[in-house]
């Protein structure tokens, strides 16, 4: 009943810029935490940013000054902007968002962790 839906993914070279992103869809009451996580080759899916529905950020220490997230509560989309790229950015990028639901019947809210499919960053020479 909810996807979310990555996009920006590409090759760029070591400095180049990227932005992806994420467009959640469905049955959605409200949106509250949203996230990119990264997963290189042989590594362990990692944060790299995250924002409240209020507009407060953190980032990866490996990330910070490179990388700005947002958000754009009207479409339910949220952004991550990747300046001067290195190759150890390299890797799937994932949208995550923390959404409830409602059951209009019952009136009883529900949180849900949701992930999207994932998109390719890859930064080479």
């Amino acid at each position: 009943q909810v996807q979310l839906v990555e996009s920006g993914g590409g090759l760029v070279q070591p400095g180049g810029s990227l932005r992806l992103s994420c467009a959640a869809s469905g049955s959605i009451f409200r949106i509250n935490d949203m996230g990119w996580y990264r997963q290189a080759p042989g590594k362990e899916r990692e944060l790299v940013a995250a924002i409240t529905s209020g507009g407060d950020t953190k980032y990866a220490d490996s990330v910070k000054g490179r990388f700005t997230i947002s958000r754009d509560n009207a479409k339910n989309t949220v952004y991550l902007q990747m300046n001067s790229l290195r190759p150890e950015d390299t890797g799937v990028y994932y949208c995550n968002a923390q959404i409830s639901q409602i059951n209009r019947m019952t009136m009883i809210i529900r949180q849900g962790d949701y992930w999207g499919q994932g998109t390719q960053v890859t930064v080479s020479a």
